[in-house]
């Protein structure tokens, strides 16, 4: 890879600079009283989503006007872009809207940057908890500017372990996630689900949680700026089966170096 910690240091003062315009925009529209009709709880999340999204996007074109583009609410609108080895920023501007919807305060903002395909650039900002996760390939992961690293249990069960229902709500996949959670529980000391992929995998990157896994989130929106944060702070970002992480593939899980293959074997057991 071309790029070195110092360029790659560049894009990330970009990155947090853009995320913390977004994140003013989700507070101001966290805090303002939300329409109770459905139609106006849906349009809230859209137009902030949309704001951040284009927000987010300018500020970087301006600066990178060479780079690419992947975002949840053009990809929603566009179909789906494709990803390539070019210089590609890859945007969440809004993880967690249930929650953002609730004024429940797990909801952030994820830039990622991918050059070959593989994230090298992440910042996930929340900025209700006004917590600022950042991390560049080669670089460290930090919180609020110290540095962050995994957790250091070796036994599953004394894990805290974040998983998420996901979107769909068919029969089938709500049989399969209680069952899976069914076992889990047997198996760690206890789940949470936060509503947010992208604060899950931040939660590992510094020890509040020690492994997270899910399966069929909206994209790689979700994961690009997570994936950097964790593998920063020294974990690990694998796909739920124990094979290679693929960013594209909806698929990811994460843990501290030491719970890798407990995750991957109980999960294993539990499909």
């Amino acid at each position: 890879m071309a790029e070195n910690v110092d360029s790659l240091s560049g894009f990330l003062a970009s990155a947090v600079d853009a995320a913390k315009r977004a994140g003013e925009i989700i507070r101001k529209g966290f805090y303002a009283t939300k329409h109770v009709e459905h139609k106006g709880q849906v349009d809230l999340v859209t137009e902030t989503d949309k704001a951040c999204e284009n927000l987010i996007f300018n500020h970087l074109k301006e600066l990178y006007p060479t780079h690419k583009f992947i975002g949840e609410e053009t990809t929603a609108a566009c179909g789906v872009t494709e990803l390539t080895d070019q210089h590609t920023w890859i945007v969440d501007p809004l993880d967690g809207t249930t929650n953002f919807v609730h004024g429940f305060p797990f909801v952030c903002v994820s830039i990622g940057l991918t050059i070959g395909k593989i994230p090298v650039v992440g910042v996930v900002y929340n900025p209700i908890l006004d917590e600022l996760f950042t991390g560049i390939r080669g670089g460290g992961a930090f919180l609020n500017g110290k540095p962050i690293k995994v957790s250091s249990k070796r036994e599953l069960m004394s894990s805290l372990l974040a998983t998420e229902i996901g979107t769909k709500r068919d029969q089938l996949t709500v049989d399969a996630c209680t069952q899976r959670i069914n076992r889990l529980l047997f198996k760690v000391r206890s789940l949470r689900m936060s509503g947010s992929c992208a604060m899950n995998l931040c939660g590992v990157a510094c020890g509040r949680l020690d492994v997270c896994f899910e399966l069929g989130f909206g994209g790689p929106w979700d994961v690009a700026g997570g994936a950097v944060i964790v593998r920063e702070a020294g974990g690990e970002i694998f796909d739920p089966d124990g094979s290679d992480f693929e960013i594209t593939s909806q698929r990811a899980a994460a843990s501290n170096p030491y719970l890798k293959q407990a995750l991957v074997k109980v999960l294993q057991e539990s499909d």
